[in-house]
């Protein structure tokens, strides 16, 4: 029988975290589903119902045009849904320009993958860019997310990808 402290430790209702991965691009180096979740899951609250969506460009730059009016494919897409309690939305993510944008970074696709991944839950859960202190306070977020899961500083180009920039 379990001890009076031990039932008072027991939550009443248990934490669900949910995240569906949709991969329809069949282009080599799309990280796994298995990868994909780790790196959502370490960016979301404890109640989550997220699906992680990686597509190609046809599909990133009809749904740019059709949510934001902007005519082109973009890395990273969040779509948040209400339900009191419960954090839920889609994040979609186009291969072809997450490859190209780490490619001109110089970073891995798996390390930029695993920044906008976490760039899109931190979306869902409220946080934005559009002001300078915003964008302080999110880039803060991602840099902690990103440290706990092995995966270096975004903001920090590697020198090479720096020189190119110039």
């Amino acid at each position: 029988m379990p001890t009076k402290s031990a039932l008072r430790a027991t939550p009443s209702r248990k934490p669900r975290l949910r995240i569906a991965v949709q991969r329809l691009s069949r282009a080599r180096g799309v990280p796994s589903a298995r990868r994909l979740r780790a790196w959502a899951r370490a960016a979301c609250p404890p109640r989550a119902e997220l699906t992680l969506r990686v597509v190609g460009l046809g599909e990133a730059q009809a749904l740019n045009r059709s949510y934001r009016r902007r005519a082109y494919p973009t890395n990273v897409l969040s779509f948040r849904y209400q339900r009191r309690g419960t954090l839920l939305g889609d994040i979609v993510l186009c291969h072809p320009v997450v490859l190209r944008e780490a490619r001109a970074q110089g970073k891995t696709a798996s390390a930029h993958y695993a920044h906008l991944v976490v760039h899109g839950v931190l979306h869902l859960r409220g946080f934005d860019h559009v002001r300078r202190a915003a964008a302080r306070r999110m880039e803060a977020a991602e840099r902690r997310i990103l440290r706990g899961l092995g995966v270096a500083d975004p903001y920090v180009l590697p020198a090479r990808a720096a020189q190119r920039a110039r």
